[in-house]
């Protein structure tokens, strides 16, 4: 072991970290030990942005080494072969080792009785040097993630870097907490009387189910898949990550840097491995099946979810599916604010997040404003204008859409017109850095939710830059609306604008019910589509769009079980 990775050492190091962690997912207050600006890195062993870029460069075109067992080739290669393909254009091909299962899944097995014994405070700070190390990279992790994810590279950076792992120390904190509740040891005496007590020591030690398998995601490989990682990791099991075919990098970057944390602080790497796939393969659904596999996580199509959930019965199965997100826009004493701020969340990041909202509930006699009052067909107009107005120069509009992260989305963006009215046509935007990428400006489609033909389109996810502008008859129709979409389809958001206390306290009440994260009233910078690690919970776990929330108590505590040992005293 090496002496400066001891658990004392990591203990002294990282502990104060932990605790302002588990403070704050106490008081839900702001916090984040992870810099969210890139010219914060570059000292202190961390990669400054020359040096990330360098790093990402050199990694282009190589075999990825991890030294894990059982490896029976080498995948990835190209776009026939089935590699990752930059949605900026470039080719990455990286070539990635393919596992044997047979041969991997017994040696991720070996390690885990020490990783047990170890206990949940060095496991804890063992994690956060994982987290530290990810963090020194974050730029190069920032540039793996684009040029897989199609996020613009501030986003990238910021996303797949600081924010992710911000949730993977909110992972950590939870798991830390849940395992300590329950004391190591106990003494136990029942009075008996005249006779002697009955005295017996007891001991707690909390166990890991098995080996997790964390199914990453296309477009947040590590937002989404920090927490299911950290969390199964935490509580003493092993994790194997199975990217998606078209982002394996940034994962395989945090499995080679969790492998050599681990190994140095004197546990086996085989811990945390990798499972990349061949072209067309499908390792997840046979890996799902293995019954060394004890818990999943998974980010992805509801289709797939509902089949793990339904197949993978000797797992915990955690998932993120699909849902439709919906905006209840009813009065606002700021116009102008909530036309800014829907247009910047139904353009960030081309609408390709499970947070952007979808569905705009619009009274079809218009809505009250502190600018008089606005009809349908205004509301409408106004905020096509104002997304137009945010994208209308191609730079800053490429900054901010990033590019198409793959044919399906586009597909759906291009189909979208034929289901209503377009009340603002998608056009192409010119990337100056990359003219090969795909880059399109969302698209709004009217509506009119009377209609049955229009609920084919409002009440399926149409994942991407799209979003249907509904008429509906009043509030009250828009209220029961929102309380039906997230019954049947599942919400990951839920937003509202109202200055009516009757018409809020139906949309919280309808959340209360139906299980579902509400913002209100949002005219600033802070978005329906994005949530704070340590104070917002994403997803709820309560509708058909997540079966968890990340993160919760109940997101880590079934990971893990505790068994107890009575001896006579």
């Amino acid at each position: 072991m090496a002496a400066e990775l001891t658990a004392p050492y990591l203990i002294e190091k990282h502990r104060p970290t932990l605790d302002r962690a588990l403070e704050a997912i106490r008081t839900r207050a702001y916090w984040s030990p992870h810099p969210e600006h890139p010219k914060a890195y570059g000292e202190n062993g961390s990669l400054g942005p020359a040096e990330g870029k360098a790093a990402f460069d050199a990694l282009l075109g190589s075999r990825f080494e991890l030294g894990q067992p059982g490896t029976d080739g080498w995948t990835g290669p190209g776009p026939d072969e089935g590699g990752e393909v930059s949605p900026f254009g470039p080719e990455l091909r990286v070539e990635y080792p393919h596992a044997d299962p047979d041969v991997l899944l017994p040696a991720m097995r070996a390690g885990m009785a020490a990783w047990r014994d170890a206990g949940p405070e060095t496991r804890a700070v063992v994690c956060l040097e994982i987290l530290a190390r990810i963090s020194a990279r974050s730029l190069e992790l920032a540039h793996a993630v684009m040029h897989t994810s199609g996020q613009a590279f501030m986003m990238a950076f910021q996303a797949g870097g600081p924010h992710a792992q911000d949730r993977g120390l909110e992972a950590v904190a939870y798991a830390y907490a849940e395992q300590v509740r329950t004391p190591e040891t106990a003494d136990w005496s029942k009075p008996q009387g005249k006779r002697d007590p009955l005295n017996l020591r007891k001991s707690f030690t909390a166990v890991p189910r098995g080996i997790a398998l964390m199914i990453g995601c296309n477009t947040f490989p590590t937002w989404n898949g920090y927490p299911g990682l950290f969390a199964s990791l935490a509580t003493g099991n092993p994790v194997l990550v199975k990217p998606h075919p078209r982002a394996v990098l940034p994962l395989a970057l945090t499995v080679r840097i969790a492998r050599e944390a681990l190994a140095e602080a004197g546990f086996d790497p085989n811990l945390v491995a990798l499972a990349a796939e061949r072209p067309g393969e499908g390792i997840a659904r046979a890996l799902a099946l293995r019954p060394e596999i004890r818990i999943i996580d998974y980010t992805g199509s509801t289709e797939f979810g509902d089949w793990l959930e339904a197949n993978a019965r000797q797992a915990q199965v955690y998932t993120e599916k699909a849902g439709v997100n919906t905006v209840l826009v009813e009065s606002t004493d700021d116009y102008k604010g909530m036309l800014s701020n829907l247009a910047f969340s139904l353009s960030l990041y081309s609408g390709q997040m499970c947070t952007t909202p979808q569905n705009l509930l619009i009274p079809r006699d218009g809505i009250t404003t502190d600018a008089g009052p606005k009809s349908y067909d205004e509301v409408v107009a106004d905020l096509s204008a104002a997304v137009a107005g945010l994208l209308g120069d191609d730079a800053r509009a490429a900054g901010l859409l990033g590019a198409i992260v793959n044919p399906g989305v586009r597909e759906r963006l291009e189909a979208a017109p034929a289901l209503g009215e377009v009340a603002l046509a998608s056009r192409e935007v010119s990337s100056p850095e990359f003219p090969d990428a795909v880059v399109r400006t969302p698209v709004v489609v009217r509506l009119d939710g009377s209609k049955p033909d229009a609920e084919t389109a409002y009440l399926s996810e149409c994942f991407g830059p799209v979003a249907f502008a509904v008429a509906v008859d009043s509030a009250a129709a828009g209220v029961e609306l929102l309380r039906r979409t997230i019954r049947e389809k599942g919400a990951m958001t839920v937003g509202a604008y109202t200055t009516s206390e009757r018409t809020e306290r139906a949309v919280v009440e309808v959340c209360l019910e139906e299980c579902a994260q509400l913002s209100l009233n949002l005219t600033g910078g802070v978005y329906v589509n994005q949530t704070a690690a340590f104070s917002d919970f994403h997803g709820s776990g309560g509708n058909p769009a997540a079966n968890s929330a990340l993160c919760d108590g109940a997101f880590v505590a079934n990971r893990f079980r505790v068994v107890e040992v009575r001896r006579q005293a």
